[in-house]
């Protein structure tokens, strides 16, 4: 009897250590909602909090400047004792320029890329290629930044002799190198995405493989390469050291990519550095350019999900 009564309470202790486990998983699975509740919540605070302060600081500037005189004037002198203007198109400009002259580096280089890597590279080399073409998005900025000023700007120097050490041209090609992997690994998912299928139906007709990736394959993932490119000339738009070092400080409205240039990430580094003292109208005017920097990044955003949405083929 004393064996039956023990082995009775072994048998309750073992139903009581189970429920008490059982009450351990479900308090942590109520917990985990309210747990990443809490993360997303930040995420979110947080961008709301650093919109709230750009927009504070944006209105404290434009009680002290024209919104007129910020989008119309042709003239960027914030640092001018007498005759101080705040027009922000010389530093759109040159932004458009470095964006500019990146697109026409990274977007042939990085389709081309992405037709190989989707297209002909075997299983092996993809598996090689692709993640040493996405360290290359790893590397810092600052790096590249010295890379154009000491490397690029002396080798386009010797092609056109006329080009200043500070320039759009250097500052623009790198920035395109930067952006490669991402118009190349963005658009090789998209390419690879598209169903087996479709590519030994255009072989069925007679295609080569080239005809197929060009007719075939490339409309197919339209969508996602597209938003690919939009996304990088976001990145591209909004790139701070590359353009600082490289690109010196110069806002101007001409075309001319040979002369110093200044962004508008590049402002905003110059006076953060001390150019400026704190609750000045150059204080405040980062804020102004920031925000302008901000909407511009969001539209460009907006366009690439948009277009993703528009064309995207469903199989």
């Amino acid at each position: 009897m004393a064996v039956k009564h023990g082995s009775e309470q072994s048998i309750q202790k073992m139903i009581f250590e189970n429920k008490q486990q059982k009450n351990k998983r479900w308090n942590v699975e109520k917990a985990i909602p309210f747990l990443l509740l809490i993360t997303a919540a930040i995420s979110v605070l947080t961008t709301i909090g650093i919109v709230l302060t750009l927009i504070v600081e944006t209105v404290t500037f434009f009680e002290r400047v024209s919104i007129k005189e910020f989008f119309t004037a042709d003239k960027w002198y914030p640092f001018s004792a007498t005759a101080a203007s705040y027009g922000i198109m010389p530093l759109l400009v040159g932004t458009l320029k470095i964006a500019f002259i990146a697109a026409l580096v990274a977007v042939p280089i990085g389709l081309a890329s992405a037709i190989y890597l989707s297209e002909y590279a075997s299983e092996k080399t993809r598996r090689i290629i692709k993640p040493l073409l996405e360290i290359l998005a790893g590397v810092p900025t600052i790096v590249y930044g010295f890379f154009a000023l000491t490397f690029v700007t002396p080798l386009l120097r010797d092609l056109f002799p006329g080009l200043e050490i500070f320039n759009a041209l250097s500052p623009g090609i790198v920035v395109g190198i930067m952006i490669i992997p991402m118009i190349a690994s963005l658009s090789e998912d998209a390419m690879s995405s598209v169903p087996r299928s479709i590519r030994e139906g255009a072989y069925a007709m007679g295609a080569t493989k080239f005809e197929t990736a060009i007719k075939v394959i490339l409309p197919a993932a339209l969508s996602g390469i597209i938003a690919s490119v939009v996304l990088a000339l976001s990145r591209a738009i909004g790139e701070t050291m590359i353009v600082s070092v490289a690109g010196g400080s110069t806002p101007s409205m001409n075309m001319d990519v040979t002369s110093s240039i200044q962004t508008m990430t590049s402002y905003i580094v110059q006076v953060s550095t001390g150019d400026a003292g704190y609750g000045t109208t150059i204080y405040y005017s980062i804020y102004a350019v920031g925000m302008t920097l901000f909407v511009f990044t969001l539209l460009m955003n907006i366009l690439a999900q948009f277009i993703s949405r528009k064309f995207r083929e469903e199989y």
